[in-house]
């Protein structure tokens, strides 16, 4: 990989090597695109663009769903040099207004549901280009664009021209504590986090991915787009992330990259089927082969072996529950899978490599180009985020803050020097935010955001994510946990529950009125939620425990007031918003 310059280049390696392969599906294959026709279609699009005046360091930003368009277009534009950058799909036209005006993009490329949203912003632009027609506002289509090109356009020139200093994208950070800052990711950082995840778990050409999560989101675009060109695998586009449980079953990864929530939702309706079983005998004997599962598993990760009588009721449990269960979520074929962005549960994680699949969990961020510490899938450990990915260092400051350094990290902040300043020292250590500790075999373990640390009344640091965590892992009715303590003489908390499973519970109920008003009041769930809580606080120490909670009538949807698009609190907001209804706990 360190041969390639850049990755247009490792694309046009990528397409010499099987270029009748399927690069690009959606679910049920109603669309399919091999690597010969992604690349003429690539050709035609930079084509288009470069007659539009799309230049090399000019921004293009996108608002899209997870579509093939997505990696054609992007990838076109990449080609040219261009700095391609996405807007979240929840985004505002207030937020679009900021980031559009911020990174100073005259192109935008959208569809034709989004496109109102964009014209609302305010942002003047020189071209709008919708994938799915040309409704009114668009100044033109997909289709026409690719037949715009000049003839005499030289893309091998064009693609030739960048290089590994280039900026090949910009990824504007969720604003939890402040304006979002558009972190600038070269065309070199890109290359040395490839290279130090393959080192890490190898891809191998014809593997197969899914593309669900936010293209605004470091993630997706490392492990979809970025992986495509360099490893060749397939690519299934999901463009509601709420159909990915069919959208695995259709495809079968063999890897598979999802957030905490992902898993605990995948979790929790395992054990929904479970106990949705009326036969007690049938019931209570897929309930054993999950505790033989996970006795199993334990005994591997400490480098023992199962008894023998044990393995033998194992082997049953395996092909009679643990293979159908694998099998009912689409994650049969899976060769490895991924947790990350926020902190998991290690409930959840045992609960995966319990049915037979070890959810290796990671640490990373978007000024580091993705990961920097990884679970080896070969020789993982619980409850912390793995080992320096190779080329990655990792240290702990005197007050615990976790500092990286590499060829991953960012160029810096879009037009902010001194933000840039702040995050990465004269040393060129980034300084991460987050408070970790650190095992004798290099493991990292993340504690919590640095800013986050609940102190309470008597002086207790706690971390609120390791409090929610234990909660929302005892609970699956909940959503969110959102812990109130800093300060205080005990710690409270405010609950959203989850609409799915809120709409099972009252489905099994007979309940009616499933809006959130209706089930946060309702007496029975409060008392489910009331015994999930009280499950939960047993694994917490007594100052940590809750002592209260609020289960509010709302649920909280991403990108809104109380979360980020990528599910992370905006606490300050929330203790605003909320702040009658704390005081209230505290009464």
């Amino acid at each position: 990989m360190s041969d390639f310059s850049s990755v247009c280049e490792a694309f046009q390696q990528t397409v010499k090597v099987a270029p009748d392969a399927v690069a690009l599906r959606t679910p049920g294959d109603e669309v399919t695109v091999t690597w010969a026709d992604y690349d003429q279609r690539v050709r035609r699009i930079a084509a288009g663009l470069a007659a539009l005046g799309v230049r090399r360091g000019d921004r293009v930003a996108f608002l899209l769903t997870n579509r093939p368009e997505f990696f054609l277009v992007d990838s076109a534009a990449m080609h040219l040099g261009a700095v391609c950058f996405s807007a979240y799909n929840t985004s505002s036209p207030e937020q679009l207004d900021y980031l559009f005006s911020h990174a100073g993009n005259r192109v935008l490329v959208t569809q034709a549901d989004m496109l109102d949203r964009a014209l609302k912003s305010g942002v003047p632009m020189d071209h709008i280009i919708c994938v799915d027609g040309n409704p009114e506002g668009a100044t033109i289509s997909l289709e026409d664009l690719e037949a715009a090109g000049l003839p005499d356009f030289d893309f091998e020139a064009a693609w030739r021209t960048v290089k590994p200093s280039d900026v090949c994208t910009l990824i504007y950070t969720s604003g939890t504590t402040g304006p979002p800052k558009g972190v600038q990711i070269t065309h070199a950082n890109v290359l040395a986090e490839l290279g130090s995840a393959h080192a890490v778990t190898p891809v191998e050409r014809g593997d197969r991915m899914v593309s669900f999560l936010p293209a605004a989101h470091i993630a997706d675009r490392v492990s979809t787009l970025y992986f495509m060109a360099f490893h060749g695998v397939t690519i299934t586009c999901v463009n509601d992330p709420r159909q990915i449980l069919p959208a695995l079953l259709d495809c079968r990864p063999s890897f598979f990259f999802a957030v905490p929530r992902v898993w605990e939702k995948l979790r929790a309706g395992i054990l929904a089927k479970i106990n949705a079983e009326p036969d007690e005998a049938r019931r209570g004997f897929a309930l054993g082969a999950l505790d033989l599962g996970w006795q199993k598993a334990r005994a591997e990760l400490a480098g023992e072996e199962l008894p023998a009588d044990l393995l033998e009721q194992w082997t049953l449990g395996e092909q009679l529950v643990l293979q159908p269960l694998r099998a009912a979520v689409g994650l049969d074929q899976l060769r490895v899978a991924w947790s990350g962005a926020a902190p998991i549960a290690p409930e959840t994680l045992e609960f995966f490599f319990g049915i037979g699949i070890p959810v290796c969990e990671l640490w990373g961020m978007s000024e580091l180009t993705g990961v920097a510490t990884l679970n080896p899938p070969d020789r993982p450990k619980i409850g912390t985020v793995g080992v320096p990915v190779p080329g990655v260092e990792c240290r702990l400051a005197d007050d615990g803050e976790l500092l990286t350094r590499g060829a991953t990290v960012m160029s810096g902040y879009r037009d902010d020097p001194v933000k840039t300043a702040q995050a990465i020292d004269a040393d060129g250590w980034v300084h991460t935010g987050d408070i970790a500790t650190v095992d004798e075999d290099g493991y990292y373990r993340i504690v919590d955001r640095k800013k986050e640390l609940i102190i309470n009344a008597g002086g207790k640091n706690m971390s609120p994510a390791n409090i929610e965590n234990a909660i929302k892992a005892a609970c699956p009715l909940l959503a969110t946990v959102t812990v109130i303590g800093d300060a205080r003489p005990y710690n409270v908390a405010l609950l959203t529950l989850d609409p799915d499973a809120a709409a099972a519970y009252a489905a099994k109920a007979g309940l009616t009125d499933t809006s959130a008003a209706a089930m946060a009041a309702d007496p029975g769930l409060v008392a489910a939620v009331q015994a999930g809580v009280e499950a939960g606080n047993a694994k917490l120490s007594r100052v940590e425990q809750l002592k209260r909670f609020e289960i509010l009538p709302t649920y909280w949807e991403p990108g809104g007031d109380e979360l980020t698009p990528t599910m992370k609190l905006r606490r300050r907001p929330i203790a605003e918003k909320y702040a009658a209804v704390i005081e209230g706990l505290y009464a």
